[in-house]
């Protein structure tokens, strides 16, 4: 795949359930080494989005490729591109932090050294003296940097996040942004379903409104439009 091709491409996806459209001629790309924030209310598609793109729907229609594989043609090629940081992170509570990346990539096929381990917990910002903890004991915002960690081990090039930041603090909120901003910088795409407007402002490059399962609103982060994405986001923006 070339550096101009979208890591994952969306094009005139179409997704209806018992005849009821969820998704209606929704296109959007997110480029290598990006955040692209999807926003939009309950109900407007966003879940149905990440799922098409992990494999479990297919579409009515449409075209959607995750570098380069088409989900729900080839699954399992496609997932093996993908992280995927549900809302509450599931990990193993009687495992530490070690254990549970230990454990977790063993079952991808990956054998790394304790060395490794440890480095990729460092650098999504684990605190050392939580990396032989049990995970019980973990803050949300402690447990999505263990799964972090894991995915930077895996080396995929497409991290999709849903709601990463509800219930964390304003400063773990602030946090995690910085740790998104990081991962970024080593190459690494990231889709970021969110309620948070305005921390998907702060750290997003492009941001999309989902509405009624289209994007009704999409711009790159030089040319937010504050006032009409705040429109569109809170559901009052005008016919056009």
């Amino acid at each position: 795949m070339s550096a101009t091709t979208p890591v994952l491409d969306v094009r005139a996806l179409s997704v209806a359930f018992s005849g009821k459209p969820v998704l209606s001629d929704l296109s959007l790309q997110v480029e290598t080494a990006s955040i692209y924030a999807l926003l939009g209310g309950n109900g407007a598609g966003k879940s149905t989005t990440l799922s098409v793109l992990l494999g479990f729907l297919k579409p009515t229609a449409g075209q959607v490729l995750v570098a380069g594989v088409t989900p729900w043609v080839e699954p399992a090629r496609a997932r093996s591109q993908l992280a995927c940081l549900p809302e509450n992170v599931a990990l193993y509570e009687h495992l530490t932090a070690v254990e549970n990346a230990d454990y977790l990539l063993s079952l991808s096929g990956m054998r790394v050294s304790r060395d490794a381990l440890v480095e990729a917990l460092r650098t999504a910002g684990l605190q050392e003296a939580a990396w032989h903890q049990r995970l019980g004991r973990f803050s949300k915002g402690m447990r999505q940097k263990v799964a972090i960690a894991i995915a930077l081990m895996r080396q995929v090039p497409v991290l999709l996040l849903d709601e990463p930041t509800s219930g964390l603090d304003p400063g773990a909120s602030a946090d995690f942004h910085g740790l998104l901003e990081s991962v970024r910088a080593r190459g690494t795409s990231v889709l970021m379903v969110t309620h948070d407007l305005m921390g998907a402002v702060d750290v997003a490059d492009r941001i999309g409104v989902l509405e009624r399962g289209r994007i009704a609103y999409e711009s790159e982060k030089a040319r937010f439009d504050l006032p009409a994405l705040h429109a569109h986001f809170s559901g009052r923006a005008r016919a056009a």
